[in-house]
This record gives structure tokens, sequence and C-alpha cells, in this order.
């Protein structure tokens, strides 16, 4: 007890010790926040805790500047009551600033409002604010929280940039999936660690750190950006560091979300609601979709299937014929926008939201920003003179400074602009007289014309989608662009791919959420806040506008093994940054199975994720499953919107090792059946007449007795012949009588069996037979079963048969 009363007693002093030192503390309703006569950060402490969450000997002022790349702390800081503004002095430069403080119930906020000597500052910085929270570090949303408490910044205007100034460039440290090249999946050591997008908020070994800043935009820099060692970032008028601005807030866990809400509602940010609830708390917010390419002509069998599955939300993957200026392709939408209009009319009276699928600045070789006349804001890497003039035909163009067209990475088009031409070029001499060899002239529609010696020619950026990018002035009016789409259409979803382009401005971050707040500030208000829109390019400023991130892509490998890890550690993402939880797309093909549309249904209610599902009407003509399909989808998403899964199924759900199967009973009722797999194989073995050929396994059923279910398929390879057929199959189950197939199965080919009937299908479900046999099924025992299988190859050389089991358990009750 002695021991324990001196452990105490040295707390209260350090807690006391804190508050003596601060030169003024800021209370709200949960948390107290101090400083020193210097503006360092002397308190973070949780009040209803009586716990401090700094880490004092990492504290930092509460706001630094930079000048010549040096980060400069003030030396005095005096706060006036009375104007509620903080009076801070730096040194080195002799400047003064003042930081208006405003305090709300549940939060503070900090605006830089005055700052001597501006041109000579490079950005501020406020903080890190380094606490001992590291249980769960939110990088973009900008909040860490342990089990019981949570502390938090949020930048309170877009150029205020949430992280730290890592990059001149402004691009935020981000783990790539594509970065090594390797597309299927993450890397196989980073399923062990957290694969953190941004640093407004970084993990420490001591806990955490928060921290936003703003950068002076008054002149043009030279910095390093997007695979470029030399790139202009031009000057860009938004009025410098004056104005930014913050808010800090520490709360309990479950007043996190609350808090932000009233923070976006009081200091004027995005706020949008779906049905009438804050989008990162909404049902609807995690809506599953299907992705379907649709027109005029096939709009209703689209909505059709659409309607089948119990979805809301239909979504174009590929609607432009140009990017820029969004032209629709003319085979589906005859009349452009007016014909979108209509289709996005006709859905309504079904209850269907139409949205599209766009590159956000990307800018298309055949898109009237570009040909015949290319405009004047398409972007560039940095300019050069002409060094001598040039007829039309000069295939030899001669420059005075190589250095902003030297540059080959991220440099797909190699085009530069003189004038209203563009010109693509080979190479770079290798010495001076510095020449761009091998020209095309009138590239991309343009016309090859004269220029004279010390014109302006400009290197454009490009990108790997054989794609030209914007300036900021150019990206503003295709923000706008795509606004008055939805404005003239009501398109209710979008999803912003390739935001990673808006980095064609030198602005990084800041010109990604400035494309997304541009385009979210010009929609009408009927429809502000309330399309649906997301990203693969999450962003602080932008999270307040985003429903929700989704990414996963089902290209690189089966339905279940691509960007499967990355898909997993998205939900940790989810969860940590307050995100409604989406898994990605899948992509239904006409050989998807029923069991692994299931797989992924189970996968979403265990995360409570939505999904998008990419298809056509062909493959769903051609899937002879596609309906049994549609119709789980349905009772899935309709279990799963209404919150009728329990917390001890989602778990179980969670778990790769499970699977279940769902079946509606009544409306808004169901059963949920556990399943458990087991996969064999057996292999064409050459031996000589009489000796044995058939494989055996082990199956050890955890649940009770029940007839046997399987799925027989032959696993064709490059090596076996694709014309050998495997004939009677036999399974044999604990040396009970053989039961013995009567097909023939052909490469590609699917034995079916429920444990009531035996079908043979198709590589795409198309019945071909249903196979008679006068036994009953055997028999699988609440045990270890010990199975023998065997059948008839037609000839040498054949392929494996895979042999999946599949065993049900218990039925339990969804309602």
């Amino acid at each position: 007890m002695r021991q324990l009363k001196w452990i105490l007693l040295l707390l209260s002093n350090f807690v006391i010790g804190a508050e003596l030192y601060s030169q003024v503390i800021f209370e709200t309703k949960y948390w107290s926040l101090g400083l020193d006569k210097a503006g360092r950060v002397t308190m973070l402490k949780s009040k209803q805790e009586n716990k401090d969450y700094l880490v004092s000997d990492s504290a930092n002022a509460l706001l630094r500047i930079r000048v010549k790349g040096m980060l400069i702390a003030p030396e005095r800081c005096v706060w006036n009551a009375k104007s509620s503004t903080l009076n801070m002095h730096f040194p080195v430069l002799n400047a003064n600033a003042i930081v208006l403080v405003k305090k709300a119930t549940s939060y503070l906020t900090f605006e830089l409002k005055q700052i001597e000597k501006v041109n000579e500052i490079e950005l501020v910085l406020w903080g890190p604010y380094p606490t001992t929270i590291g249980e769960t570090v939110g990088e973009v949303v900008g909040v860490v929280r342990n089990q019981t408490f949570a502390i938090g910044i949020q930048a309170l205007n877009v150029k205020t940039l949430g992280g730290y100034p890592n990059n001149e460039s402004d691009v935020e440290p981000s783990y790539d999936v594509f970065q090594e090249g390797n597309k299927i999946d993450v890397l196989p050591d980073d399923t062990r660690r957290q694969l953190f997008r941004g640093d407004v908020a970084r993990p420490t070994s001591y806990g955490s750190t928060l921290q936003a800043y703003c950068r002076n935009r008054l002149t043009d820099r030279i910095i390093s950006n997007w695979e470029h060692t030399a790139y202009v970032a031009p000057a860009f008028k938004d009025g410098g560091i004056t104005g930014s601005k913050i808010a800090l807030f520490g709360a309990p866990v479950k007043e996190v979300l609350p808090v932000i809400a009233q923070i976006e509602i009081n200091e004027g940010l995005p706020h949008p609601l779906l049905d009438g609830v804050w989008s990162k708390q909404a049902v609807h917010a995690s809506e599953s979709y299907l992705i379907m390419d649709f027109g005029v002509q096939n709009l209703a069998e689209a909505m059709a299937v659409t309607k089948k599955a119990g979805l809301r939300y239909l979504y174009h993957s590929d609607p432009f014929e140009t990017w820029g200026h969004f032209q629709l392709k003319q085979r589906d939408f005859p009349a452009n926008w007016p014909s979108l209009k209509a289709c996005v009319e006709s859905a309504k009276k079904e209850n269907i939201r139409l949205g599209v699928h766009t590159l956000s600045n990307f800018i298309t070789t055949n898109d009237a920003y570009v040909t015949p006349v290319p405009d004047k804001r398409l972007a560039k890497v940095g300019y050069s003179t002409l060094s001598a003039a040039i007829d039309s035909s000069t295939s030899e163009i001669e420059i005075k400074d190589p250095v902003f067209f030297n540059q080959f990475k991220n440099n797909t088009l190699k085009a530069a602009v003189v004038g209203n031409e563009i010109i693509r070029y080979e190479n770079v001499s290798a010495s001076a007289p510095w020449k761009l060899l091998n020209c095309k002239r009138g590239a991309f529609g343009t016309k090859a014309n004269t220029h004279a010696a010390n014109d302006s020619i400009g290197k454009l950026i490009d990108h790997p989608y054989q794609v030209f990018l914007t300036d900021y002035s150019l990206q503003e009016e295709v923000a706008k662009t795509i606004a008055r789409l939805f404005n003239e259409t009501g398109l209710m979803q979008i999803s912003f791919d390739g935001l990673e382009g808006c980095w064609s401005t030198g602005m990084g971050q800041y010109a990604r959420q400035l494309f997304t707040k541009t385009w979210f500030d010009a929609l009408k208000p009927e429809l502000q806040g309330k399309v649906i829109n997301d990203a693969s390019n999450p962003g602080h400023f932008f999270w307040h506008i985003y429903t929700r991130m989704n990414w996963g892509e089902p290209w690189y490998a089966g339905f279940r093994e691509s960007q499967l890890q990355l898909r997993l550690k998205n939900q940790e993402f989810f969860q940590r940054n307050l995100m409604p939880s989406m898994l990605g797309w899948f992509s239904l093909r006409a050989e998807t199975t029923p069991e692994d549309i299931e797989w992924m249904l189970a996968l979403g209610a265990g995360y409570n994720a939505g999904f998008g599902l990419s298809t056509n009407l062909e493959t769903i003509r051609k899937n002879g499953k596609s309906d049994e399909m549609l119709a789980m989808i349905k009772n899935w998403e309709t279990a799963r919107l209404n919150k009728l899964f329990t917390e001890e199924q989602k778990a179980r759900m969670r778990s790769l090792k499970n699977e279940f199967h769902l079946e509606k009973v009544a409306e808004r009722e169901f059963q949920l059946t556990p399943v458990y797999n087991f996969y064999f194989k057996h292999v064409q073995q050459l031996k000589q007449p009489g000796e044995p050929t058939s494989s055996v396994y082990k199956l050890n059923n955890p649940v009770g007795q029940q007839p046997v279910s399987f799925i027989v398929t032959m696993a064709s390879s490059k090596e076996t012949d694709p014309d050998i057929s495997f004939s009677n199959p036999v399974i044999t189950i604990n040396n009970q009588d053989a039961f013995v197939l009567p097909v023939t199965i052909g490469v590609k080919d699917i034995l079916y069996c429920d444990g009531r009937t035996i079908k043979l299908y198709s590589k795409n479900w198309v019945l071909k037979s249903e196979v008679s046999v006068n036994v009953k099924l055997p028999v699988l025992l609440n045990a270890e079963n010990t199975i023998q299988f065997n059948g008839r190859y037609s000839g040498e050389n054949g392929a494996d048969v895979k042999i999946e089991f599949r065993v049900k358990g218990t039925p339990e009750a969804v309602k």
C-alpha cells in the first residue's frame, strides 16, 4: 500500500507539474490542452480519466515555420485572453504571428490570422503532437484511439494539408500494391504489418503523432514529382499560409464520430447525408452495386438483372468516348448527355440509381482539349525554347535546355507542344547541341507548322494509360464538367479513379482534394452530399466528402485469390479510419460458381462490407446459375443491410476457414448454414493391369452424419491432353458399397451433387444431364471418414481430377 501511495503521489505531482508549467490551459468537455510560454504543448489530458497522453520529452510547439529548409519554433508565445489570440515571436526570421483560438464544446480551433515576412516562409507546420496512444492510428482521418480515449486533428480548410511535409511535391507516403510490379496481391512480408496510406496520424515507438501543414505557393518551384527529378510546380494563389486552420480534440472513443460531425457542421466542412443520415454512419453507405455497361437499348434488361440481385445501384464502368469533355459512347447514348438523362429518369421509376466511372483529370488524346488544337492548360513538366527555327517537316528539333525533356520514367507519350502543335520524340541527343530526335510532327491530329527560334516548347506530362493531364486551371474546369454532367442527368454514383493524375499540377494531395471539393461544391443542392462517391486514393480533407473507399481488383487471379490479402488489409484500414467497409470489385464471369459468390457474400457480411460486382449481359445469359447467384446476393444483402446477423456470426464469417449458405425462410427471416469444405486431388496413374489406382483420403466430418455432397472437375493444364475424359467415377466411403456414377466428365465439365441430386454441367453451369443412380448416396459419419476415389481415363496424359466435398453444419435462424 505504501508503494502504491508513492506511485499515486508521483503521478499527481506530474499532472500538477504539467499544469503549473503551462502558460495557458484550454479546456473542452472531454479534455485539456496546455501551452507553455514558448508555445510548446505541455498537456493532452483526458479529464474523465485524469490522464495526460502527451509524450512530454518529444513535444513540439503548437505551430512552427520553415525557412530555407529549417523548422523554427517560436521563442515566445503570449496568450491574450481578451482577443483570444496567441502572439508568437519567431527568432532567426524575427517575425511575429497571431493565432486565433476558439473553443467549442468538444474541440478547439487554431487559425493563423497574421504573420510577418510571409514571403520568406516556405510553410507552417502544426505539430507533430506526440501521444502515448498507439493502439489504433487513423492515418487519413487523423484520429488515434485506445480502448477508452481518442485524440484527433482536423484540417479546417482544403489548403491545410493533413500530414507531414515529407515531399516537396506534397504527395503523401502510401503503400502501393503495384509498386513492385505485383498486381496479384500485397507482398508476403507486408501481410504481417499495417499498410498506411498517408500520415495525418503516424504510428511511433512511443505511440503516435498528429500533424498538418500549409505550404506557401506564392512563386514557381522546381521539385521532384511523379518520377521526374525536375518538375515545375507553378505558383498558386490561395492566400498562402495565412488562414491555415486546424481543429484539435480529445474525446471518449464512442464520441469521436459525433465530435467530427459537429466539427463539419460548425466549421463549414462538407457534411454529406444519405437518406438523411451522415454518410459515415449511414447504413446505405456500404451498399453494394452492379457494375454492368448499359445504354438506351439495353437499360431495361440491365435493370432487370439489378432488381433480381436486390440492388439499387447500377454502375457503368466505361461510358465515355473521351475524357476531358466526357463525350459519351454514341452506340450506347446516341444523343450524348440527354440520352443518359433519359436512362436515369427511366431507372428512377424502377427505384434504381445510375452511376458512372471516370478517370478524374485524365485527358484522352481524342478529346477536344488535345485535338485539333491543344489546350494551353494541358500540364507541362517544364519548358525550354527552340534554338533554331523549324519547318513543318523537321524531325530533329534543337532546344536550349534538355532537363525537362530528358526524363523517361513516367513518360509514355514522349510529347512536347510548340504553339498549337504537339510533337512526339523518340529520344534526346546525348550531348549539346541538344536535340529532340526522330520527331513525329503534328501528333494526335494537331497541325505540323513552322516555328521560330526562341519559341517556347513545353514537355507535356502524361500517364501510362496514354493520356495527357491538366494544370490546375484545366483541372478545375474538368471537375466542374463532371459536376455539370451529374446536375444535367441526375446520376447518383461516381468513382474518382485515377485521382493521382492531379499530381500533374505539382500540388500533390492538395490538388487531389481540390478536384473532389470543386466537384462537390458545383453539384446542385438536391444532389450535393447525396451522390455516393469513392476512389482508391483517400485523403484527409477528402474524408469529409467521400462516402467510402472501395478497392480490390478482380482481374489478376481467381475469384477468391485476386488481391485477397489487400482486401482484408483494407478492412483494417477502413476500421481505423472510421469509414464504411467495402470489399472492392469482383467479377462475375460465365464460369463463376455459386459457391464463390456465396463465399464473397459471407465475407462481406462478416465485415459489414459492400462490393461492386462486375459483369455484363452476355455473361449473365451464358452462366446457367446466374439467377441462382443473383437471388443469393439479394438474400445476403437484405440480411446484412437490415443488421440481422449477430456479432458472433459475423466473427465466424470473417474467417477464411469458414463458409456459409443462406436461405430465405420468410420476409426478413433466413436460415444460415455453416459449410465445411474438403479438397482432394486424383492423379492418373499408369500401372500394370489389376494394380490398384484408387486415391485414398481422410475426411474428418465435424458435424452430424449426412449424405455426401461433392463437386468434381478436371483441372487441365498445358501439359495434359484436353481430349481425354474421365468416366464412371467411383466413391467408396468407410468400406460401404462402392458408389458408381454412370457419367463421363470432360475437361471443364462440372459434376455437382448437393446431397440429393447429381447433375453434370458445362463450364458455364449449363445443365448437360441429370445423373440417375439406383442406390442411395453414401453417408459421411460424424467422425474421421476414409474415402476411396477412382474412375477411368479415356487415354494417357489425362488431367488431374479435383474433388471438393461439402459438409453442412446445423442451420441457424437469422431474423
